[in-house]
């Protein structure tokens, strides 16, 4: 068994139901279309997926950067762990592991990772804990956020416009999590492998 805290989180593989657009015969519009995508490494079968109506792609894809990886504001931690918390409670197994690897990647630990995974809350900083409650009551259906999940944010630091991207970063995968579902799977397996 691994230190409390320790833990690599296996990556999840996404497999569409429809067949992605592949690159070499994307019409002059999807090509463009897929340029918005913030990766500069590869176009992902996600992507190539909603690449197939690529005006709708480049406004979704236009928004989502914008909440996700605007400079300043919510630190991007925290907007990764909003994603998270809501991805966990929506079900979506791939991008809740996708936010939770990106959330080690910008922190540089796994510790909040590793209480949200193995259910030990009590291990989690009280802002991390005031982000979970807030993005987990206002994904619920129906929404329960209230006025105290605000004041325990302001007590932990967070700043109205930081709450404000914190609530655009929950409800965007409130969305995203109900467009993945219906267009593809991600395998099955463990989320993470203790080290």
């Amino acid at each position: 068994m691994s230190a409390p805290g320790n833990i690599r989180i296996k990556p999840l593989t996404w497999h569409p139901h429809l067949p992605p657009v592949e690159v070499s015969e994307a019409t002059p519009e999807q090509l463009e279309a897929m340029k918005v995508t913030p990766s500069a490494k590869k176009v992902s079968p996600y992507v190539r997926t909603l690449a197939h109506d690529p005006e709708s792609y480049v406004a979704r894809t236009t928004l989502f950067n914008a909440i996700m990886y605007a400079d300043g504001g919510l630190p991007r931690p925290d907007r990764e762990l909003g994603a998270l918390a809501a991805s966990l409670v929506n079900g979506c197994r791939y991008c809740a592991n996708v936010h939770a690897r990106q959330h080690i990647r910008l922190t540089g630990s796994s510790a909040t990772i590793a209480a949200l995974w193995t259910q030990e809350r009590d291990r989690l900083s009280p802002r991390d804990a005031a982000i979970v409650d807030f993005a987990e009551a206002l994904t619920a259906t129906p929404p329960k956020a209230d006025r105290n999940h605000i004041e325990r944010l302001k007590a932990e630091g967070v700043d109205t416009f930081e709450i404000i991207d914190l609530i655009h970063a929950i409800a965007i995968f409130g969305w995203a999590n109900r467009l993945m579902h219906p267009l593809g799977h991600s395998d099955p397996g463990e989320k993470e492998k203790q080290q």
